[in-house]
């Protein structure tokens, strides 16, 4: 049990390292290439910080996982809200004033709501996981466009001023996107291994451990990335984070597993974890579009998401105790 617990613990460290280069890279190419911002932040930094997921559960699908890769994205998604923007609204109120976030909200839920209904006949075919990424193909579209259209929004101006840090040479960005992406592969098969092994000598689902373990793992880039953004005062950036990441694993990191190897859902998964996310989703949608003005997560509701993702953890250990 010691070597598969070193395996997740190191494979988490270098997944996290990796994931970081990969992003670092990528934005500063895309900063030679002319990209604007707005664009960088949302295509290119979003999905750096959610490759770890989407190579994590790509790998746990092809070895016939399955519970491994939709744990690890719906829990991502859920440790995203409650946790990440939790924890970043009880340091600093979270404030949204960028336009194309206020669209994106509502996007998220619908996206939520449908990768649900998808999921109501018991099994995630390959036919569901081109159609969600179909779906993603169109929003990355639509997202292009708002990249160039909205280059006075408030994320534009953050993200400027963000990417400002990424001065490295193009043959620098380069190595770091390529090495990267090396490490992103290398450390997710250790670390799904890793997690495999200790779930079989737990006796417990690889569910359960894609849920919390993996999931609280890969969902440390966009932990690191929205601390840092609310304490120079980037709101926008802290949420776009989060939005980035979650219509990230709900259309990409779900799709991608799905055509990788169909995927039988067991019932827990649509009754507890993917309605407590879709339930987070709504809350945060009703808080963070700002319906009579612009949107605010306070530090009372940051206390309720925290609080919420204590108790749900809970109710996950307390079912795993009853069941063995």
């Amino acid at each position: 049990m010691i070597l598969p617990i070193v395996a997740v613990v190191g494979g988490l460290v270098v997944l996290v390292w990796g994931a970081d280069r990969f992003v670092e890279g990528a934005a500063a190419v895309a900063r030679y290439l002319g990209m604007p911002p707005l664009l960088i932040g949302m295509v290119i930094v979003g999905f750096g910080t959610s490759a770890p997921e989407m190579v994590v559960s790509a790998l746990a699908a092809y070895q016939g996982n399955p519970g491994l890769a939709m744990g690890n994205a719906y829990g991502s998604n859920t440790a995203n809200i409650a946790l990440i923007l939790g924890l970043t609204a009880l340091i600093s109120p979270i404030a949204v004033s960028s336009r194309v976030l206020a669209k994106e909200l509502p996007i998220l839920f619908g996206v939520t709501l449908f990768a649900g209904y998808q999921l109501i006949d018991g099994k995630l075919t390959k036919t569901d996981g081109w159609v969600l990424l179909l779906i993603f193909g169109a929003l990355m579209a639509w997202t292009i466009i708002q990249g160039f259209r909205s280059r006075n929004d408030n994320l534009n101006a953050e993200m400027e001023n963000k990417l400002d840090a990424y001065t490295i040479s193009l043959k620098l960005a380069l190595i770091w996107l390529l090495g990267g992406i090396i490490l992103l592969i290398v450390s997710s098969r250790i670390l799904v291994w890793g997690a495999v092994e200790i779930a079989h000598g737990l006796g417990i689902s690889d569910l359960v451990i894609g849920l919390t373990v993996v999931a609280l793992g890969t969902s440390l880039p966009e932990l690191a990335s929205s601390l840092v953004a609310v304490h120079r005062k980037e709101h926008d950036i802290a949420l776009g984070n989060v939005i980035g990441s979650n219509l990230f694993n709900t259309l990409a990191v779900v799709g991608i597993a799905g055509v990788i190897n169909p995927i039988i859902i067991s019932p827990e998964i649509l009754s507890r974890d993917f309605l407590f996310m879709t339930i987070l989703t709504f809350s945060l949608f009703v808080i963070g579009y700002g319906f009579r003005g612009p949107g605010r997560i306070n530090r009372y509701e940051g206390a309720i998401l925290v609080t919420s993702y204590a108790g749900y953890l809970v109710f996950l250990i307390t079912s795993v105790m009853h069941a063995a």
